[in-house]
């Protein structure tokens, strides 16, 4: 039994190495083509190289990393299909658990998603981009916990960081404003107890993955596959 005591521990640092690094990647603190080693990245997290190569292997599979054998690795570039293919797995999930959601409220939801669009909007309020983009994953988060389904949010989030990417490049004041009136939409929707108006708001919501692709795209073209 003690013999399995330094794995656990190696697997526990390498899913908090797999966490720093994608929060990096999303934020753009690490950039699209930017180069990392596994002995940089082990000595900026005080740890050995092999959890940082397991990081590194989940971090490719997600399609955040490219690791090239012998060769530099780099942060990979954003792919607009992986963007899209997001967009259509998070959609496919989100509509079902908004439906569920307005479909049976409950006493707590009015409240609940209140509270976190005033949030949101002193989080835009204070130029405050990175805290806006927690807000706004726990507004989505907190609507599958709402629905009783907190585990399809996971489902989500493992395959949304292309999209994630994409929209930490776009969340300005104006964005911040439109995504705030958009859940204000979603949430007056819920508040009524109409699957239907919840269902359409929330479909205008995410839809704006592709307009916000385009303009990544124009405006940031090195970034992209």
């Amino acid at each position: 039994m003690a013999s399995s005591a330094p794995e656990i521990n190696e697997e526990t640092m390498a899913m908090r190495v797999v966490a720093a690094l994608r929060d990096e990647i999303v934020t753009m603190a690490l950039k699209p083509g930017d180069v990392i080693s596994e002995s940089d990245i082990a000595g900026r997290y005080g740890v050995s190289r092999q959890p940082v190569r397991e990081a590194f292997i989940r971090l490719a599979q997600q399609g955040l990393l490219l690791i090239r054998p012998k060769r530099a690795t780099v942060v990979k570039k954003i792919s607009p299909d992986g963007v899209r293919q997001s967009r259509f797995i998070r959609e496919s999930i989100e509509v079902e658990i908004i439906r569920r959601v307005a479909g049976d409220p409950g006493p707590e939801a009015a409240e609940v998603l209140a509270g976190l669009i005033a949030d949101q909007e002193l989080a835009s309020a204070a130029h405050d981009s990175r805290r806006f983009h927690i807000l706004d994953e726990l507004f989505h988060r907190s609507l599958a916990r709402l629905a009783g389904v907190e585990y399809a949010w996971q489902l989500i989030d493992d395959h949304k960081m292309q999209l994630d990417r994409v929209r930490y490049l776009t969340l300005g004041v104006s964005s911040s404003q439109r995504a705030i009136a958009e859940h204000k939409r979603i949430a007056e929707a819920v508040a009524k107890g109409d699957p239907l108006a919840a269902e359409a708001a929330m479909r205008d919501h995410l839809a704006r993955a592709e307009v916000l692709l385009t303009q990544t795209i124009e405006d940031f073209p090195d970034y992209f596959e």
